[in-house]
């Protein structure tokens, strides 16, 4: 278990009355609320910039090789992915990578 650090935050009354009002209704306490905010925050941040990365990669990697999909089979592939997950197809056939460039 990793050690706390106090810390302090400076509110304007109206946000702290909303963190109150939204902990009390999910049966927290206000501090554990903003714990799990932050903590949430710092995530959502972290996996936006492997997304990021992953898409520069993903482009260098298609400029490199030439190879990629066509956007109207992409759109084509998830509409069936969903479909899929909510029961009413079968699972698509994993889309196989064509000279884009």
């Amino acid at each position: 278990m990793s050690a706390t650090v106090a810390t302090s935050l400076k509110l304007p009354a109206e946000l702290k009355a909303a963190i109150d009002e939204d902990a009390r209704r999910q049966g927290m306490t206000s501090h554990a609320y903003m714990v799990r905010t932050l903590a949430d925050a710092v995530e959502r941040a972290r996996l936006r910039e492997r997304f990021t990365q992953d898409a520069l990669e993903a482009e260098q990697e298609m400029r490199a090789t030439g190879l990629g999909h066509e956007w109207g089979d992409v759109r084509a592939y998830f509409a069936q992915m969903a479909a899929f997950r909510a029961g009413q197809a079968e699972r698509p056939a994993p889309l196989v990578p064509t000279k884009v460039l």
